[in-house]
């Protein structure tokens, strides 16, 4: 033991230098003056939204993607102190004290520093040089819109990091595989390929894009160790099942984490509940939950109910009715019952109150026990404020002629007698006894004379329907959510005189029944909002085309001074963009010719060599496509900065290329020192194009008109082409 004392503790370590220079330099060009602009800049007004919401524990839906990337934004708020109190309104709108700048905007410019090491790590993982992986990280140093995204309290700088990730850790994981499967350093990247996987979907769907890239190059070499004879058959099992666990069960759980973990932050009722049905409203704290709190469960005959339409669309509404009637003649020519209307109201309103009728039975109370509504039982609807039955008939809707109008009758003496019988129908019942639950149970009102289902048009009635929605009888097509109504509002009628239950439809209820939704409830809902809810997109100033990005024909002004001519645009640098586009088109091109060659037992490349080209290949021109693509099909309004992750592969595959041409097709030295003197020029020429973009990347400088249009490249053509 006290030779132990004798001897010096000595520590070894290997620093790649490089590494460290790198990451030095990175968080230097993104920290640098993090606070500056002290003010809302472009999308920051959106997730600052979101942040307040974390903070103030408020329920929010975004359908632009799942909640990570704003959870991590709201983190940095958290760690800054941030209480949430800014009124995220306008862009340009100077910060206040309270709200901590350089903590919001730190995690995406941690993110963005740290993919210049990253990119420099995965280059030499595909066993390219030094010299090709610093020329990749050089590059993602110094590209301009890389900086300027990474630098503000945006996600794409995060969704960029762990897409890099998700390929730096499958790399490490592929190549440890022929030294040491299933070792700890084995599992631990290939673990750590599925977490970044699922953090990248989950700040973006645009993550799955990048997964799908890493999945496919996965089940390539999956396929590869199945084949291999020298493997025996529960090692090749242990292969497939460790990936299967790594890269399928692990995103997919942590993708289900992410939202629990957020609906679990956002407990307090907040402005998107009206899109959300009436059980997830009830499982807020505040809003509905207030009023809905002690309601029965099961709805009786006698219950007093509000009625809300589970379809929500074109608006959240309520089934209503007033003593207004229907037009003896519509506009058209067409004749109505005269009935009164019955509309659905997309505001809350003593006249959305009904009671549920025994249709055996005059009186309108809850008897003692009460008697609960089950699934195919006939009732009545009787609206509270007028006593008027529900009822539909063979005479034409309003707005929707192939459908029966629906009214509250009224006996005009006439040869129109009343059909008020409805069957219940319940939806998502477990059994054929179901009983009627209180904003559980989605229902359908089946007319029993015409077979007709009570159903939303959606179509806004004229001023005579006071723009109310239309609510029809439609003889059933098969399900939908427009028929399905749920009970949101729900007490036990006890008067039964008119007047006195006039007075009980405003009293609340006391009755203590708890209706919390399971998570994976809440989950679905959410989920499927998210995915089905679409934002009437409108043209932007700066929104752009896919076809655009490539060729930098498109900028977007960020945030400018208002008192200087000091700006912020996302610009990018015009050699990087052009040089990666031709690399790409070169890999292409060279590939196939390879291709085409090795077919006819040609091999320009020795097989070390070629395995690593396709690869590099398979993970730079692929990750472009699958990044850039899909945008060709997307409805939506699009931006320059939807191109960045697709830029970032492109960039990682440009010196590779670069280093292909030196080493297989410059056959010379004397070539070869050409080829790198001009290789030399190139990046000198890049790095000279980001210093001039430098004032519009960082927006610390003022510009005069002039300056600014020469830095903005098509400009600058333009003018030159015009000249001559």
């Amino acid at each position: 033991m006290l030779r132990f004392f004798k001897r010096p503790l000595v520590v070894t370590a290997d620093i790649n230098l490089n590494l460290v220079a790198l990451t030095g330099l990175g968080l230097l060009t993104r920290l640098w003056q993090l606070c500056y602009p002290r003010a809302v800049v472009f999308d920051e007004v959106y997730y600052g939204q979101y942040i307040s919401f974390y903070m103030k524990r408020m329920f929010f839906l975004d359908d632009s993607g799942p909640p990570f990337g704003h959870m991590l934004l709201a983190l940095g708020g958290y760690l800054g102190g941030f209480d949430g109190n800014f009124l995220w309104n306008r862009i340009g709108a100077e910060y206040s004290s309270n709200v901590p700048v350089w903590s919001l905007r730190l995690l995406p410019a941690l993110a963005g520093a740290l993919s210049v090491p990253m990119s420099y790590q995965i280059v030499l993982e595909l066993h390219f040089s030094h010299c090709t992986a610093m020329g990749a990280a050089l590059l993602m140093l110094i590209e301009n819109s890389l900086i300027t995204q990474s630098r503000l309290m945006l996600l794409e700088s995060l969704l960029i990091f762990f897409n890099l990730l998700a390929v730096l850790s499958y790399l490490k994981f592929f190549n440890s595989q022929k030294h040491s499967p299933f070792s700890p350093h084995w599992w631990l990247w290939l673990m750590l390929t599925g977490v970044s996987c699922s953090c990248a979907i989950g700040i973006k769907y645009m993550g799955i894009f990048t997964y799908l890239l890493v999945l496919s190059i996965a089940a390539v070499h999956a396929w590869n160790l199945i084949g291999d004879q020298t493997l025996s058959n529960i090692c090749v099992f242990g292969h497939v099942i460790a990936r299967a666990v790594a890269l399928l069960v692990i995103p997919a759980f942590l993708y289900l984490l992410f939202f629990y973990v957020h609906l679990m932050l956002l407990y307090r009722s907040g402005p998107h509940d009206q899109i959300m049905s009436s059980a997830f409203q009830a499982s807020l704290e505040g809003g509905l939950a207030r009023i809905t709190q002690g309601q029965p469960l099961e709805v009786a005959f006698g219950s007093q109910v509000t009625l809300r339409n589970v379809f929500g669309k074109p608006l959240p509404c309520w089934l209503h009715s007033h003593k207004n009637t229907y037009p003896m003649i519509y506009e058209n020519g067409r004749g109505s019952s005269h009935q009164q209307q019955v509309t659905c109201y997309p505001f809350k309103d003593i006249n959305n109150w009904w009671i549920i009728k025994d249709p055996g039975r005059h009186q309108l109370v809850v008897n003692n026990p009460p008697r609960p509504v089950r699934h195919g039982d006939i009732i009545q609807l009787v609206h509270g404020m007028t006593t008027r039955l529900l009822n539909t008939h063979d005479v034409a809707a309003p707005l929707s002629p192939h459908s029966q109008e629906v009214s509250c009758y009224i006996d005009y003496n006439i040869s129109m007698p009343a059909q008020n019988l409805w069957k219940l129908d319940i939806v998502n019942r477990e059994s054929s006894q179901d009983t009627w639950k209180t904003i559980l149970s989605e229902v359908r009102f089946v007319h029993v004379n015409t077979s007709a289902v009570l159903k939303l048009s959606g179509a806004h009635l004229p001023d005579w329907g006071f723009r109310q929605l239309e609510v029809v009888g439609e003889k059933s097509r098969g399900p939908h959510e427009s028929m399905a109504w749920n009970v949101e509002e729900h007490r036990y009628g006890t008067s039964q005189e008119q007047k006195e239950r006039e007075l009980e439809l405003h009293s609340p209820t006391q009755v203590d029944i708890s209706k919390n939704l399971s998570f994976m409830a809440r989950f679905s809902e959410v989920q499927w909002k998210m995915l089905t809810l679409k934002n009437e997109d409108s043209e932007h100033k700066y929104s752009s085309t896919p076809l655009e990005w490539v060729t930098l024909d498109t900028n977007i002004a960020y945030w400018l001074h208002p008192r200087t001519s000091a700006q912020i645009h996302l610009l990018g640098n015009i050699v990087i963009w052009v040089s990666a586009s031709l690399a790409t088109v070169a890999y292409t091109l060279l590939f196939f010719w390879y291709l085409l060659r090795r077919r006819r037992s040609i091999c320009d490349l020795p097989e070390d060599a070629w395995s690593h080209w396709v690869l590099a290949g398979a993970l730079g021109t692929g990750g472009w496509a699958l990044n850039y693509l899909p945008f060709f099909l997307m409805e939506r309004t699009l931006f320059l900065y939807h191109y960045l992750p697709a830029l970032t592969f492109q960039i990682l595959l440009l010196p590779i290329v670069l280093q292909h041409v030196s080493d297989h097709l410059c056959r010379s030295q004397l070539q070869r020192n050409v080829f790198s003197a001009l290789v030399v020029a190139w990046y000198s020429s890049a790095c000279h194009v980001s210093n001039m973009l430098r004032p519009l990347t960082y927006g610390d400088t003022s510009l005069s008109p002039g300056e600014l249009q020469a830095l903005r490249w098509k400009d600058s053509w333009d003018i030159l082409i015009r000249k001559y």
